[in-house]
């Protein structure tokens, strides 16, 4: 139960332990949560209550095994807490009364989500995302909002882990369908490339990933950040199957597509800066073994890299492990790669990949 209710919170298991030290000025590790939730040793007294505080349920449910049956009976139905259920539905019938956000104040929003997700928690994103997909499913009438809707789509896709990939790959899949409902031609290449590229850099679903580049390369030649990702998905694809040369060759044509339509933002999820751009030739390169042409590229994203975003630091000292083991190196990859993911503040490494 305790598992339930933090996942309808959107939290991790140290998120978890953090609101409740932050309440009762405990010092709970995220060890002793994954402990009670895999029903090592149960929680009483004290934590029982912390627990009722946090989780916004009566104390009651907590020590009543028949009250907890009944009341995750309503979890599942709704997959979200009660509370939580609540707000989102009063929201979804409330913009669909007033008629909702304007256009315009849609493309704001997505501004501000397209920032905020380079450095916030997925847990933490993929709930406030959650409440503006039940409020712009009230308001798609208008095509343009199919677009923005298809955009939010893509950014929750993104906020599950490889390990959980049909559920990225299921709001992957509609985000391409919604994005075809626009009319928009820009939305339906974005959103297909920005889904491979993400499903091929962790590796996970590349029969998708493939089907979803293609679409958007038949799609357009035009330069774009949509064009953009789908060739770096494809370029990663023919790395994992061994294809060098078609890696390689894939890669040149990414670059010439940056050259056209490369990023002035610095820090937006749907921005392709030249730091952003060496991040994936930088794993691409280790993937291929290309130990040197990846030194360069992790030098260059490191270079220009903005101090705000240290995660993907994090992530050019993954790539600097995978070259360590391509190299024969196994356990020193694997220690480098460890080093790396255990500098990390413990509320993001939940989804370290989930960030690309």
């Amino acid at each position: 139960m305790i598992r339930e209710l933090r996942t309808a919170h959107g939290w991790s298991q140290a998120r978890l332990a953090d609101e409740i030290n932050a309440r009762q000025g405990t010092t709970l590790t995220r060890e002793y949560i994954a402990r009670w939730e895999r029903g090592k040793v149960a929680p009483r007294g004290f934590y029982l209550a912390a627990l009722s505080s946090v989780l916004d349920v009566p104390l009651a449910v907590l020590e009543d095994p028949m009250m907890r049956r009944s009341f995750l009976t309503d979890v599942a139905g709704t997959a979200i807490a009660p509370v939580i259920a609540s707000d989102l539905l009063a929201r979804g019938f409330a913009a669909r009364l007033t008629g909702g956000p304007l256009a315009e104040t849609w493309e704001d929003k997505l501004a501000a989500y397209g920032s905020e997700y380079m450095s916030m928690g997925a847990a933490d994103i993929q709930r406030r995302v959650a409440g503006e997909l039940v409020v712009i499913q009230q308001q798609l009438e208008n095509p343009r909002l199919w677009s923005a809707a298809a955009r939010l789509m893509t950014l929750y896709a993104k906020t599950f882990p490889g390990s959980d990939g049909s559920a990225a790959v299921r709001w992957y899949r509609m985000a391409a369908t919604a994005a075809d409902e626009s009319g928009d031609p820009a939305a339906w290449v974005w959103v297909r490339g920005r889904a491979a590229i993400a499903l091929r850099y962790e590796g996970a679903s590349l029969g998708v990933a493939d089907v979803l580049a293609d679409q958007a390369l038949a799609l357009s030649d035009k330069p774009s950040l949509g064009l953009l990702n789908a060739i770096y998905g494809k370029a990663h694809t023919a790395a994992l199957r061994g294809d060098r040369a078609a890696a390689l060759a894939l890669d040149e044509r990414g670059q010439r597509v940056f050259d056209t339509a490369g990023s002035h933002e610095q820090t937006s999820d749907y921005a392709v800066p030249w730091w952003r751009l060496n991040v994936f030739p930088s794993l691409l390169l280790a993937r291929l073994g290309e130990e040197h042409a990846a030194t360069d590229a992790q030098d260059q994203a490191l270079a220009h890299l903005p101090p705000t975003l240290p995660r993907f630091a994090t992530h050019l000292q993954l790539h600097q492990g995978l070259m360590l083991a391509r190299s024969g190196d196994r356990t020193g990859g694997i220690t480098h790669a460890t080093t790396a993911m255990n500098a990390l503040p413990r509320k993001n490494t939940a989804s370290p990949c989930a960030w690309s």
